[in-house]
């Protein structure tokens, strides 16, 4: 008998930011993990993602947390960042702080695409009404009865209403029933009275809902007074990067008193260390939630009535620019701080006098209160689950109770699958309101609702080299299509890969896969997107080769000893294809750079035996072999692949290193262009071997050849991204020192097909090497500045060669040309560091040489185009050779 999977429902109550990136996470694991899922958000609100936090248009009110740190995705960080720079803001930053109404946009959004991708999987509908009471047997489903009369039926549901209204009920009667009282100032609308007043206002509470109305009511002709117990404001974030600490050796025993010591000493150790409290601050953040949880209840209401205001003055700070607006406001003394409380409202026409607990009188049109939530959940739907017994309060009184994010009943049982994150689970956490904290709850909650199917003890599809997949067959077939063409060095392996984890977005090695190809190759992929679900596909779904290929590629896109472990993993894995492709620095990757120069030929000899002959080994051997100058060996292990497999590029690549290096320019030209014109075709790296065939041109001295080959097959838009870069304008640069082109070249083009961020930030020293050529010879000083400075930031190869050869780039530019020869002359012996192939490592030899000219140095000139010409013959060198004054 076959067993139907009947598809679960799950209802999420509220639609702001805890229950969009609940909604997300359910959609994303659901489609993952091929659950079906019927998923309803019930909510009256007409946009999901803003709720009260993100609805505020006023362009002032920003986060009060830095773009960096408000990602959707907790192991995708950048995320929100990214989406910032596709979305009208290219040239955001992490450090940068958003405007919360953006952040409310970009939550819809990405609730949006997760219902895309996960169409099929997972239907969505949104219920505009409110939840007002939940009933059910312990063992069924639960009940939602809704405010417009329906019910809705679910196997589960989580509670994502947000921090608890306030209450007003520090308000004194007079104060609470006066038409000149504002009691719930996000309500649209509720403001514009106070807006058109010119009256001054007094806010109670200084908090950041008091940062944001102080804001928005400020005007030349109003005084905005605020009040709270402590008089402080939020504290404003650093300016930039202060420095990271780690967490304090914490008592084995922790109580209040000695927490308290331990966090004062390690705050004291961080201003000598930094000159600043806050890395120490944020230091404390992920043990925060076991730290309270430590405390008895009495030092929980012992820390909150002495040190929470304190504490929430530092640990939840405003954005630098609103801190320079309030500290502009306080100036002109239209923003005044007070401490204490309110005894006494007499009211006297339109205008209010307020008494203070200090004495003071404050006169003002409008009281707001700016408290921000209350302690107690008391919608309807939280007093029908209170006085049913279904949930009871969390401790001190604040939230619900709860068991990692499960409502506990009155006996502390978790018996009905009702589920919340954030604001109410206060009591249990303490620290939940923040994104930070929410999203992680929101993952983890979706991991909970959704287990992992039944894993099945079925045959395995497998690799084009038989190596098993962790995914069904057609995703299987897509996977072999895309690793076939990456080992052939042909077009459509990002498509392919594509289409593998469209069919089937749990599968991890297809994502890794296209992290890879964006990172390396320049493909048009969402690299830290791809990387962060191959990550989560293989914690769910993958064996140990497939964890360890994704790891691999991890630590490569992160520079985090990449090529140590990719030794590793080929130790244990000859035998798959696409690591050793990306170990081997040919056409398609960069390969391993930073060890021994022999290191990845040992690989391919090491690894060939569990390949039994195939082509792609023989094709790898090839190429290195040139490298080491053993060329004829080359020439026959690059005839001896193509006679099975006359498409594959790594191959032709070799030969075309063969000829070139032997001085067969004229052969290798025309033997070039016939494959180009026949094979190549479907290359995807066709404009590197037209750029072979115009290096021959160069050194065949035919200028007219070479503007030709640009014009038809290596100009920005006949070639885009990457290749423009490394390709069309290092061939500028080279016919520009050779003197094979004269006049104005169009590098402009050049930067252009590529992005600010690839120039000036690229990911790996190869990229960067190239970067830098193309803004030498456009003359552009600033961003060969910036280039070196992140260079000098960057991993080991380019700290250690890109950013000195920036800085001798720049000499060159600046007509320093002692200086520039001095500084290429010294990296020579290290530039194999970089990647790549000598030809195309040689546009620095050849830099070298037009700096000695213009230096004046014609006997070093000399000896470098001697040593030229015994490497290979060339036209073009004997040229320059007999034009150096004797």
């Amino acid at each position: 008998m076959t067993e139907v999977r009947t598809r679960p429902t799950v209802a999420i109550v509220g639609a702001g930011a805890a229950g969009t990136l609940t909604a997300v996470q359910l959609c994303e694991t659901a489609t993952r993990r091929r659950t079906p899922l019927d998923l309803v958000l019930v909510d009256p609100a007409p946009e999901a993602g803003r709720g009260t936090a993100y609805a505020t248009p006023d362009p002032r009110h920003r986060l009060n947390v830095p773009a960096g740190g408000m990602s959707c995705y907790p192991d995708d960080p950048g995320h929100f960042t990214r989406w910032l720079c596709r979305h009208g803001e290219p040239t955001v930053r992490g450090t940068d702080f958003a405007t919360r109404y953006r952040f409310g946009a970009y939550l819809a959004d990405t609730l949006a695409q997760a219902v895309v991708r996960s169409h099929g999987t997972v239907s969505v509908r949104r219920l505009r009404t409110r939840a007002e009471r939940c009933t059910g047997t312990p063992d069924g489903p639960v009940e939602l009865h809704l405010a417009d009369g329906g019910l809705l039926t679910a196997d589960g549901a989580v509670l994502a209403t947000g921090p608890a209204a306030p209450t007003a009920a520090w308000a004194p009667p007079a104060l609470r029933t006066s038409p000149r009282f504002v009691d719930s100032p996000w309500k649209p609308g509720v403001l514009d009275a106070v807006r058109e007043d010119s009256a001054d206002v007094l806010l109670v509470g200084t908090g950041l809902t008091a940062v944001d109305l102080a804001l928005t009511l400020d005007r030349p002709e109003r005084t905005v007074h605020a009040v709270s117990r402590s008089g402080l404001l939020p504290q404003p974030h650093a300016l930039g990067p202060a420095g990271a600490m780690e967490a304090p050796d914490w008592p084995d025993d922790p109580t209040l008193s000695g927490l308290r010591r331990t966090v004062y000493r390690h705050i004291s150790r961080s201003v000598r260390t930094h000159g600043d409290w806050r890395p120490a601050l944020d230091s404390l953040r992920p043990h925060t939630a076991r730290l309270w949880h430590s405390l008895t209840p009495e030092e929980r209401d012992e820390f909150l009535g002495g040190e929470g205001a304190l504490w929430n003055t530092h640990r939840h700070r405003m954005a630098p620019a609103t801190a320079e607006s309030l500290t502009r406001a306080r100036t002109a003394r239209r923003l005044r701080l007070h401490t204490g409380t309110i005894t006494d409202v007499a009211r006297s026409g339109e205008r209010l006098t307020v008494t203070l607990s200090n004495g003071r009188a404050v006169h003002a049109g409008w009281v707001i209160d700016c408290t921000g939530p209350g302690q107690r959940l008391e919608d309807p739907l939280w007093r029908s689950l209170f006085e049913s017994g279904t949930a009871v309060p969390g401790p001190l009184g604040m939230g619900a109770a709860t068991r990692d994010g499960r409502l506990l009943d009155a006996q502390g049982r978790c018996v009905r699958p009702l589920f919340t994150l954030g604001a109410p689970r206060r009591g249990e956490l303490w620290e939940t309101t923040a994104i930070p904290e929410i999203r992680v709850q929101a993952a983890a909650l979706a991991r909970h609702l959704l287990a992992p199917p039944p894993r099945r003890t079925r045959r395995r599809p497998v690799d084009g080299l038989g190596l098993p997949l962790s995914t069904h067959a057609e995703a299987a077939t897509a996977y072999r299509n895309g690793l076939d063409r990456v080992l052939k060095v042909r077009a459509g392996a990002e498509a392919a890969f594509a289409r593998a984890v469209a069919l089937d977005p749990g599968f991890a090695l297809g994502h890794a896969a296209l992290a890879l190809l964006g990172h390396e190759c320049g493909a048009a992929v969402d690299v830290p997107r791809a990387l962060a679900d191959a990550q989560r596909s293989a914690r769910e779904r993958a064996d140990e080769r497939e964890r360890s290929l994704v790891d691999v590629i991890t630590r490569r896109v992160r520079s985090t000893d990449g090529d140590r472990a990719l030794i590793r993993h080929l130790g244990t894995h000859p035998a798959d294809a696409l690591a050793l492709a990306t170990a081997v620095p040919t056409i398609a990757f960069s390969g391993v750079t930073d060890l021994d120069d022999d290191f990845a030929l040992r690989l391919v000899e090491r690894t060939s035996p569990a390949y039994d002959g195939h082509w792609f080994p023989t094709s790898l051997l090839a190429f290195l072999r040139q490298e080491q100058g053993r060329l004829h060996e080359a020439g026959e292990l690059a005839h001896r692949a193509l006679a099975v497999e006359p498409a594959s590029g790594h191959a032709v690549h070799a030969l075309a290193h063969v000829h070139y290096e032997s001085g067969a320019h004229e052969a290798g030209r025309d033997w070039l262009d016939r494959w180009v014109s026949g094979q190549g075709r479907g290359a995807v790296h066709r404009a590197h071997f037209s750029w072979h065939i115009a290096l021959h041109e160069l050194a065949l001295d035919d200028p007219a050849a070479v503007r030709r080959r640009w014009f038809a097959q290596l100009a920005p838009g006949r070639v885009t991204g990457m290749r423009a870069l490394v390709d069309s304008g290092s061939l500028l640069w080279r016919a520009r020192l050779s003197g094979n082109w004269q006049g104005e070249q169009p590098t402009s083009d050049v930067l252009d097909s590529v992005t600010r961020e690839v120039l000036e930030r690229p990911a790996t020293a190869f990229t960067a090497l190239h970067a830098a050529v193309a803004l030498t010879a456009a003359g552009d000083l600033p961003a060969l500045r910036r280039l070196r400075d992140h260079a000098a930031g960057a991993d080991p190869v380019q700290r250690e060669v890109i950013a000195p050869l920036c800085d001798a780039f720049v000499a060159l530019v600046e007509h320093r040309f002692h200086e520039a020869a001095h500084g290429l002359d010294a990296l020579l012996p290290v530039l194999r560091r970089v990647g790549g192939s000598a030809a195309q490592r040689e546009v620095v030899e050849e830099t070298l040489l037009y700096a000695l000219v213009s230096a004046g140095r014609c006997d070093a000139a000399r000896r470098l185009l001697d040593a030229r010409l015994d490497r290979t013959a060339a036209p073009r060198d004997r040229r320059m050779l007999a034009g150096l004054p004797g």
